[in-house]
């Protein structure tokens, strides 16, 4: 899988704590449509599991189900060379919500 800042980011956000979609989105500051299609590959690769919450509490708090998502081994494993080359991603991510993706260095 490629290196690109953005699925860093995604897969950063995951490894802290961001577990579904609106969430990742909001850490990261990155659109529905570059959040969604890097989560799908994250799944294919294996470095990220997902799964549907129960409908009972999505429907109790009156949404629709989450999928969260989980760092895997290989997902760990692929974030720490990310890291080294994006060395200000795991900042990125702590920072207050709406974050605007830096330029990689390196």
């Amino acid at each position: 899988m490629n290196v690109t800042y953005p699925t860093a980011l995604v897969l950063e956000a995951i490894a802290s704590g961001s577990h579904h979609g609106f969430d990742i989105m909001d850490v990261t500051g990155l659109p529905s449509g570059s959040v969604y299609p890097i989560l799908r590959r994250l799944e294919h690769e294996s470095f990220v599991r997902a799964r549907w919450e129960k409908h009972e509490i999505a429907q109790r708090e009156g949404r629709p189900p989450r999928r969260y998502y989980e760092i895997e081994r290989a997902g760990i494993a692929w974030l720490e060379p990310a890291r080294r080359r994006f060395r200000l991603l795991a900042e990125a991510v702590a920072r207050p919500r709406r974050l605007k993706p830096a330029r990689a260095e390196g």
